[in-house]
């Protein structure tokens, strides 16, 4: 019962339209850039939802950085004195009669998508110009009178509620990126940084590209991350062990840092290519953990190398992509991101 409990509610999740989190993303993006704030409101379950999410961002979700404006209007004393002396239909309109404004975004939180006092409250945002999102699940009245609607494709209350908290999770993360993440560079090795040796497991035959050392310092002085992201299937076939991976990308590092230059991260697929891993480009698992681990703004951000691959990894991940080839090498891709 547990296991098939835990599999419905991940199924429910990875039914989760991310077009839909990206546009909700987005309209955060767009208020809080512009000053506005976010005001979130919710009944039961969905109110601590709502409190959760606005300290997200007035707090900190993954990483230390500016607070922004994300209130909820939980406050129990308002909503006691309010629900007493009007109703409780007005628990969420009066205060947004009170504290929004236009140019800020208000989001309702409701399993059944009815909620009452969530729909005058988003009706009367509104009117004042703010811009509307709600969190549901696939049904009820609110996903039709919001100016966008993150819909959690289930009608079990439970499910719902992990459905929107997941998203919401995701929102935080690309608001707080985008809003105060790295600007980084990701990059191939072979052929891009050093001279290809096919399998190399012998620190002594690696090579750095002319003027790839002084580009990675540049990058470095610049404030960009330089982090190094390469297929290394050789230990998948039996022909390179880990260890002496560890030993060739000491070398790299210790030639970079020679020359002035330093790499904030190293990740490999060790896998071989019949493995139907994802993490071997251009499948972006490794993207998505240097991201995460480094707190990378990818519409900052670049991927450099040399192949279809890498080409694919970084538009997968959203970043500006630039392929070296013949006479354009990583130094020429430098120059062109920074000029």
């Amino acid at each position: 019962m547990i296991t098939a409990e835990l599999k419905r509610s991940a199924e429910v999740i990875a039914s989760i339209d991310p077009a839909e989190i990206r546009t909700a993303a987005d309209m955060l993006l767009d208020a809080i850039k512009a000053g506005g704030q976010a005001i979130f409101m919710g009944n039961g379950g969905s109110s601590a939802d709502a409190q959760h999410i606005s300290a997200e961002l007035s707090g900190r979700y993954a990483f230390d950085r500016p607070p922004m404006a994300g209130i909820c209007l939980s406050n129990i004393a308002a909503v006691t004195a309010i629900g007493n002396d009007y109703s409780y239909d007005l628990v969420f309109k009066r205060q947004v009669d009170a504290v929004c404004r236009s140019g800020d975004i208000v989001i309702g939180m409701s399993t059944s998508g009815n909620s009452r006092n969530v729909i005058l409250a988003l009706e009367a945002a509104k009117a004042k110009g703010a811009k509307t999102i709600s969190f549901t699940g696939d049904q009820g009245a609110m996903r039709d009178i919001v100016d966008h609607a993150v819909v959690i494709p289930s009608k079990e209350t439970a499910r719902v509620q992990e459905g929107y908290m997941a998203a919401c999770h995701a929102i935080c993360g690309i608001v707080e990126r985008e809003m105060f993440g790295a600007k980084a560079v990701l990059v191939d090795r072979d052929d891009t940084l050093i001279a290809d040796v096919p399998y190399c497991n012998d620190p002594s035959k690696v090579s750095l590209l002319p003027g790839a050392a002084a580009a990675v310092a540049r990058l470095n002085r610049a404030g960009y991350k330089v982090i190094l992201v390469t297929n290394q299937s050789g230990i998948g076939r039996g022909l390179v062990s880990h260890e002496q991976l560890d030993g060739v990308h000491r070398r790299l590092v210790s030639l970079l840092e020679a020359e002035g230059g330093h790499l904030d991260g190293i990740y490999y697929c060790p896998h071989h290519p019949d493995d139907g891993c994802g993490c071997r480009k251009p499948g972006i698992e490794m993207g998505v953990r240097a991201i995460m681990e480094h707190h990378i703004n990818p519409k900052a951000s670049f991927m450099i190398g040399d192949s279809s691959g890498d080409e694919g990894f970084g538009k997968g991940l959203g970043l500006s992509t630039i392929r070296v080839s013949g006479g354009f090498t990583f130094a020429d891709a430098v120059e062109k991101i920074l000029g």
